[in-house]
């Protein structure tokens, strides 16, 4: 009995250091640390370049403080058009029909003319409103926003697109070789602890 408790734990204490000496567990390790970063990048990546773009809407670089604290400079905002908007809502809109400068700020107020509803915004911080505005003049609604990815964006400038998706593949795939590596790490190491195992349960018989 006493020789059979003893085999039993000498095998426990050789499967303890086998696994604290054994390369795979910490390749395991990275590779589950390497693949939860690049799912995360992956996200972002999705939701800065490929979902405004499925519900037909833009990402915009915040470039002033007039909305802070709700938006800083270097954020990314993602517009999206509605069919219609209200007191409270945060619009990306044209000061000037047909100059391509955008603003980003907040609705107020609206009002009711003989050209229709107008709208009176004001970023949240400034002490005084902006000229009104029609509704062909708002480009969409801000439905969320991303903090300081705009840098990246102004960063690569008008190749940011192909950047983007360039970046996207190889994160995807690089996150698929990683997940893979540790599950067959993971398998491995379970196959080596069964058959050690196997041998300790042969030694003891």
């Amino acid at each position: 009995m006493e020789t059979r408790s003893d085999t039993r734990h000498s095998q426990r204490e050789a499967d303890r250091a086998a696994r604290a000496e054994d390369p795979g567990v910490l390749r395991g390790v990275i590779s589950g640390v390497t693949a939860t970063v690049l799912v995360g990048l992956l996200l972002i990546v999705g939701a800065v370049a490929i979902v405004p773009k499925l519900m037909g809407g833009a990402g915009l670089t915040v470039l002033s403080g007039s909305m802070e604290p709700t938006y800083s400079p270097g954020d990314m905002v993602v517009s999206v058009p509605q069919e219609s908007y209200a007191i409270g809502d945060v619009v990306t809109f044209q000061p000037v029909s047909g100059d391509p400068t955008l603003v980003t700020h907040r609705i107020i107020a609206h009002r009711a003319g003989d050209e229709g509803v107008s709208y009176v915004t004001r970023g949240d911080a400034n002490g005084q409103d902006d000229d009104p505005i029609i509704e062909e003049q708002v480009m969409g609604k801000v439905i969320y926003h991303v903090p300081y990815v705009g840098h990246v964006s102004m960063l690569f400038g008008q190749h940011r697109t192909m950047i983007v998706v360039i970046a996207a593949l190889g994160l995807f795939g690089y996150a698929i070789y990683a997940i893979s590596s540790g599950v067959i790490s993971s398998r491995r190491q379970k196959r080596s602890e069964q058959s050690q195992r196997s041998e300790g349960h042969d030694l003891i018989a």
